[in-house]
């Protein structure tokens, strides 16, 4: 069975509320991500295709050292003509430096949707990943907190790649 990894970030802004990105498509939302290309490393395959899909630059985005979501399942690829494959999704956890533009290049839209967990989106990926990153925070505390200056919240400690 083939194998194909893509990775991407859920990105997180502080205003007007703690809220994350997630892409339209015409069916579903998922977050912003695609498949690695060769001799990429999966940090630069997650803000290149950040970028491709938003607008968003790398340079406008701060990444949590500690998180790292992985989850690997097997769909049929469209990009294969319907093969069935395994794969890999890693996902980063990101803060939004300032508030700038989202342009939807090769989705339908996007949305940013108030932090409020637990959320359901009824989409293995994007599910988990939000599970994982309520487990990665204090309860009730918002995701890109941890990147602004004089905020005393904390990471759970050990959860990091849940």
């Amino acid at each position: 069975m083939r194998r194909v990894k893509s990775c991407g970030v859920i990105l997180f802004k502080d205003a007007p509320t703690c809220s994350f990105l997630v892409m339209k498509h015409n069916t579903r939302f998922d977050l912003p991500k695609g498949h690695i290309e060769k001799g990429e490393s999966e940090v630069e395959c997650a803000l290149r295709e950040l970028y491709e899909e938003t607008s968003i630059s790398r340079d406008l985005v701060l990444l949590e050292p500690e998180f790292r979501s992985e989850t690997v399942y097997y769909p049929h690829d469209h990009q294969l003509n319907g093969e069935k494959v395994e794969k890999t999704v890693v996902i980063f956890l990101g803060h939004l430096k300032q508030d700038v533009p989202v342009i939807p290049i090769e989705h339908s839209g996007y949305e940013w949707v108030t932090w409020d967990p637990p959320h359901r989106f009824n989409h293995g990926t994007i599910d988990r990943v939000l599970i994982k990153v309520a487990q990665f925070v204090e309860e009730g505390a918002c995701p890109s907190g941890y990147y602004m200056p004089g905020l005393a919240k904390k990471i759970k400690r050990g959860s990091a790649g849940l």
